[in-house]
């Protein structure tokens, strides 16, 4: 078996690996190595063949290949080691992992890891949706694979399962395959489309496929064989089921980060995010294993996972020079209407470094909203949003 040391090693070759390791090299990191499980670099913005990404680091709008392309040639110009086809399987030290790839076996030691796995869509069966195991089922990133890199056909009328931001991808994707969607389910109130993403919705949804938006409502049972013939939705309100006769089901959003790496490591996981309990300098409860991505609490855009592994790149940068040993921290308690809050901890070395933004998730519509932090009886922050959306 292969051995070999590095000063850092990236697990995870998405926006976030692949911008940390840029910038790491570009603050004078020579030995580093990422580690990619998929045969190609550039995570999920592979799949998405349309616009959208770029614009908060990069100032550009791009289609998703064409934005995973350019953060693969930044690391070439840099000259990242990068190994794809290649998966940790297990941990044999605080900071050595097992990786096996084409080349084998090796033991990898590293002075500091960043963990930068990503999320995935809860499948079907993880969101126990009663039904046969019928052709015409998918996620939003198996439909994008299945069109887009197999061109393959879907089906001819669709349902799509959420209306979260991603579920603007399933729209434009089975639209590329010529498949009318023709209801999405949410179990909202209304539907999660705000701000900027709203035109969207209008343009796909509602003009594009005429598609009808079906809320406080779950998919009860999928119909169908060999095939998806119809699909079965329950009103939560009135608990009255309704058939939907269509050949595809999309199941879109409902997050969870890919956290196994990082839980068989032993590192502090939040209830909240499902993700590694990180503080704003994204230093985790293992002294030099950090985390950074949509690891830390499902998915946001890809131009904020990079920008994220821009900001722990300076961490680690700063954790090589000085190998400072993580400060007490307070974790940040999410209540009330928040869902979770990331980061989740808090350190007095927050004001020594640039820290990154404090993102939250809320359980429901609240219009309007007010934020409030507080520790024992004294109010820290405090401010008021006109509303929040859930997603």
């Amino acid at each position: 078996m292969k051995q070999r040391k590095t000063e850092v090693l990236i697990i995870g070759a998405g926006p976030a690996g692949l911008a940390a390791a840029v910038a790491l090299k570009r603050l004078g990191v020579a030995d580093l190595l990422v580690l990619e499980r998929d045969p190609v670099a550039g995570g999920m913005p592979r799949f998405c063949h349309h616009t959208g990404f770029g614009i908060l680091d990069r100032h550009r709008l791009k289609t998703g290949p064409g934005y995973a392309a350019a953060w693969i040639l930044d690391a070439k110009r840099q000259q990242v080691e990068l190994l794809t086809q290649t998966t940790v399987i297990d941990w044999t030290g605080p900071l050595t992992c097992l990786a096996t790839g084409p080349d084998g076996l090796q033991e990898i030691e590293a002075r500091a890891i960043l963990l930068a796995t990503g999320c995935r869509e809860r499948p079907r069966a993880a969101r126990l949706v009663a039904g046969s195991r019928s052709q015409g089922i998918f996620t939003t990133g198996s439909l994008q694979d299945f069109v887009h890199h197999l061109n393959s056909r879907v089906g001819k009328r669709a349902v799509i399962v959420g209306t979260e931001k991603v579920s603007l991808s399933a729209l434009m994707t089975l639209a590329k395959a010529r498949c009318r969607v023709v209801a999405m389910v949410t179990s909202f109130p209304r539907h999660q489309f705000y701000g900027i993403y709203r035109p969207g919705k209008i343009a796909l949804a509602d003009l594009l496929h005429r598609a009808s938006v079906k809320v406080n409502s779950t998919i009860h049972q999928i119909i169908g064989h060999e095939r998806v013939e119809a699909v079965e939705i329950k009103n939560q309100l009135s608990g009255e089921c309704t058939s939907i006769p269509c050949d595809t089901v999309v199941f879109t959003g409902d997050w969870i980060p890919d956290n196994e790496l990082a839980r068989r490591l032993g590192v502090q996981m939040d209830s909240g995010t499902l993700g590694p309990a990180v503080d704003r300098r994204l230093r985790t409860s293992k002294t030099g294993v950090f985390a950074a991505g949509n690891l830390l609490r499902g998915a946001e855009t890809a131009d904020v996972a990079a920008r994220e592994g821009i900001l722990v790149a300076r961490s680690i940068e700063a954790y090589l020079r000085h190998h400072d040993m993580a400060s007490p921290y307070v974790p940040i308690v999410p209540e009330a209407a928040v869902r979770w809050v990331s980061p989740n901890l808090a350190s007095s070395e927050d004001a020594l470094m640039p820290c990154g933004k404090v993102r939250f998730s809320v359980k429901d519509f609240c219009r309007p909203a007010w934020v409030r932090v507080e520790q024992a009886d004294q109010v820290l922050f405090e401010q008021r949003l006109r509303s929040c959306v859930p997603n």
